[in-house]
């Protein structure tokens, strides 16, 4: 008799052990580190978990045909409920000319705008090594420095895109990855409303270390027009919650774009117990 309490003891610990754990699993949602691509950056990883953070502070410089921009932005993402992720970013674009014609037309330094963003992922598949995502940004679009301190105002206009990310991986080491959807840009001062479509295609090998090697495939479709760029890019992983992003980017046509070059620096505050 002894015996058999003591086995029935032990079996109901041990079952008991078994259920926190499964509440414990419950409590946290599945999710599948896929490698992000470091141009066209998710709003937040796929699968994301409530309270995670990050975030991000890059630098590039582009050549084109008759200037030289230097792009910076601020960035910050972070997650309030399990698989949904938010981000607000700065941009901003300063301008030198590199043409030897005195007429050539260069745009004006300013802030880009605002971008808000959000991204749900709506299937995380264990068994696929697959993820699923659809997101929506909005960007308020600002005048040039020049056009504010001439009385212009702030705000040029607005730009809306709904987008769909599709996600999967490859063993333990091939991530790849599909961004896609349109954009609408709105002018109201100038009459315009301009459609754009892109398609954004990745591929990285991920070491154990957690650094890669990609590339990144960025195509835009306009009336008309059709720009596409090849950015071979790396992440190199500094520390248990930063990491540096180096992108290049080279377009098809050289004829009024150049070469493009894109530092990115990536930190994820610790989650507070």
């Amino acid at each position: 008799m002894k015996q058999l309490i003591i086995l029935l003891i032990s079996l109901t610990l041990s079952l008991g052990v078994s259920a926190q754990d499964d509440s414990t699993q419950k409590k946290i949602p599945v999710k599948i580190r896929h490698a992000e691509p470091l141009y066209m950056d998710l709003i937040r990883d796929l699968g994301a978990r409530r309270g995670e953070k990050e975030w991000n502070v890059g630098y590039g410089i582009e050549g084109h045909k008759d200037y030289t921009v230097n792009h910076a932005f601020v960035e910050y993402e972070f997650s309030p409920i399990n698989r949904l992720g938010l981000e607000v970013e700065v941009p901003f674009s300063f301008y030198t000319s590199s043409s030897r014609d005195e007429g050539a037309v260069i745009p004006r330094n300013r802030v880009e705008g605002l971008k808000l963003a959000a991204q749900y992922t709506f299937l995380v598949s264990p068994k696929h090594q697959m993820s699923m995502a659809a997101g929506y940004m909005h960007e308020f679009r600002a005048h040039s420095f020049y056009s504010i301190d001439r009385g212009r105002g702030m705000l040029k206009g607005n730009s809306v895109s709904p987008f769909l990310i599709v996600a999967k991986k490859f063993g333990k080491r091939i991530n790849t990855m599909v961004y896609t959807g349109p954009e609408w840009e709105f002018t109201p001062s100038e009459g315009k409303r301009e459609l754009f479509y892109q398609l954004n295609a990745s591929a990285h090998y991920v070491l154990p270390s957690g650094n890669f090697v990609g590339m990144e495939v960025n195509d835009e479709f306009g009336l008309g027009s059709n720009q596409m760029v090849f950015r071979p890019q790396m992440k190199l992983i500094l520390s248990q919650n930063l990491a540096l992003g180096l992108v290049t980017g080279i377009p098809v046509s050289f004829q009024d774009n150049g070469m493009s070059f894109m530092a990115r620096i990536i930190y994820e505050p610790r989650k507070r117990k």
